[in-house]
C-alpha cells in the first residue's frame, strides 16, 4: 500500500496532525465499516450476527505468536492483570516484582495484593530513566511468584529487554507477566520468542481496536497455576451441575462481550497483518529519529532514553523544564491541531505509520 492510500483509512489526518496514538487509536474506515456491518445485522437481522470470537484469537496470534487457544478475550489490560493477580494461589511470604511508576493497570492489581500479605517489591527507575534487569535480579528470590513489566513504558516509551526479564523470571521459577499495550501493533513482540506466559493488552491503541477490546495471553504453565476468578457461561463445558473449565484460555472468559466492538476490530487486526509490524515499527523510529534530530534546535529536553534502538518505541516524551512551561506548550500545540499528550508532567509525541515527515516537521516548528 502507498502512503497516501494508508492515510485515507484514517480521517483525522484531513483536520490534524495526529501524534497521540499512544493514548489512543483514531477511528480507522476499515474498522468503521466493519462496525457498520454488524450494526446492519443487529438491526436488521439479529439471529445472523456473526460471532467474532475465533478471527480475533487467529488474529492475535498471528501477530503475538502463540496458538489462538492461548488467548481469552477480556475488556481491558487492567482486567488482564488483575485476572492473573487475583487468580494465582498466592501464599504468606509470596512475592511479586514490578518496576516502580508503571501505569496503573500494572501498578494497582499487584498493590491490592497487600490485602492479602503479599510483599509487593518495586524496582527503581534510574537517574538514565531505564529499569535495568540487574536491578530486576536483585529483587527476584526463590518466594517470588510474578515477575510483572510494561514491554514498553506509557510515560518515557522505555523498551523493557522481555527475554533477559523473563530469563530472570524463570530462574526462580516465577511466572512473567507483561502489558503490552503500549508495544502491541508497533513494537515487534512474540510471546514464544520472548518467554512470556501472561500478556495483558486493550486492543484501542496501537492494535487499531475500539475501548472496551482487549486480550490475556497465557501460556500453559501460566494455566497451570492462575485460576479462573470470573467463570462465565463461556469459561466452561455447557452444564448446569458441573463446572469443567475449558483447558484453554476460554476458562479466564466471563459472559458476553462487546461483539459489535470485537467484529469491527478483525479490520484493525486484518491491516495490521498486511502492513507487517517489523516495517510498522521501522517507520515509527524514522518518524522519531527525524524528530530527534529536530529538537536541539528547540528550547525543549528530551526525557526518553533513545541512545540504544533496543531500547526504543514510538513513544517520546520532552520537557520545557517546567510543569507550567509544558502545559502552556501543551495548549499552544492543541490550539494549532497539534494532538498530543500531557502526561507526569511532560508532553508526551507518539506517531504512527501514517503519520508523515511533513507532520514531524510542522510540530518541530511549532515548539
Amino acid at each position: 500500500m502507498v502512503m497516501m492510500e494508508i492515510r485515507n483509512f484514517f480521517p483525522v489526518t484531513e483536520k490534524y496532525v495526529f501524534l497521540n496514538n499512544a493514548a489512543e487509536s483514531p477511528l480507522c474506515t476499515r474498522v468503521k465499516l466493519k462496525l457498520d456491518e454488524y450494526l446492519a445485522f443487529a438491526s436488521e437481522a439479529p439471529q445472523n450476527k456473526p460471532s467474532p470470537r475465533h478471527a480475533v484469537r487467529t488474529a492475535l496470534s498471528g501477530l503475538l505468536g502463540g496458538e489462538p487457544r492461548d488467548y481469552a478475550l477480556v475488556t481491558s489490560t487492567g482486567v488482564g492483570v488483575g485476572l492473573a493477580a487475583a487468580g494465582y494461589p498466592w501464599q504468606p511470604g509470596d512475592n511479586m516484582v514490578v518496576p516502580a511508576d508503571e501505569h496503573w493497570n500494572n501498578t494497582f492489581p499487584w498493590l491490592a495484593l497487600r490485602e492479602k500479605g503479599v510483599e509487593v517489591r518495586l524496582a527503581p527507575v534510574g537517574a538514565d530513566r531505564r529499569v535495568s534487569p540487574e536491578t530486576i535480579a536483585g529483587l527476584v528470590d526463590s518466594r517470588t511468584r510474578i515477575l510483572a513489566t510494561a514491554a514498553v513504558r506509557f510515560d518515557t516509551g522505555f523498551r523493557a529487554d522481555l527475554k533477559a526479564l523473563s530469563a530472570i523470571a524463570h530462574a526462580s521459577g516465577a511466572l512473567f507477566l507483561v502489558d503490552g499495550i503500549q508495544a502491541a501493533g508497533v513494537v515487534p513482540l512474540n510471546v514464544v520468542d520472548d518467554g512470556i506466559d501472561l500478556l495483558a493488552s486493550a486492543g484501542f491503541k496501537w492494535l487499531l481496536g475500539l475501548p472496551g477490546t482487549g486480550f490475556l495471553y497465557t501460556s500453559s504453565a501460566a494455566r497451570e497455576k492462575i485460576r479462573p476468578v470470573l467463570p462465565g457461561m463461556f469459561a466452561a463445558e455447557d452444564s448446569f451441575r458441573e463446572l469443567r473449565y475449558f483447558n484453554d484460555a476460554r476458562r479466564y472468559e466471563t459472559g458476553s462481550i462487546a461483539y459489535s466492538l470485537f467484529y469491527a476490530w478483525t479490520a484493525g487486526l486484518d491491516l495490521l497483518m498486511d502492513l507487517r509490524i517489523t516495517n510498522i515499527h521501522a517507520r515509527v523510529l524514522a518518524l522519531t529519529d527525524r524528530l530527534i534530530a529536530g529538537l536541539p534546535a528547540k528550547r525543549v529536553e528530551l526525557v526518553s532514553p533513545v541512545e540504544k534502538p533496543e531500547e526504543r518505541s514510538a513513544i517520546l516524551s520532552i520537557t520545557t523544564g517546567s510543569d507550567e512551561g509544558n502545559k502552556a506548550l501543551f495548549e499552544r500545540l492543541m490550539a494549532q491541531n497539534i494532538i498530543v499528550a500531557l502526561r507526569g508532567g511532560r508532553i508526551r509525541v507518539s506517531p504512527n505509520f501514517f503519520n508523515t515527515e511533513a507532520e514531524i516537521d510542522r510540530f518541530l516548528e511549532a515548539l
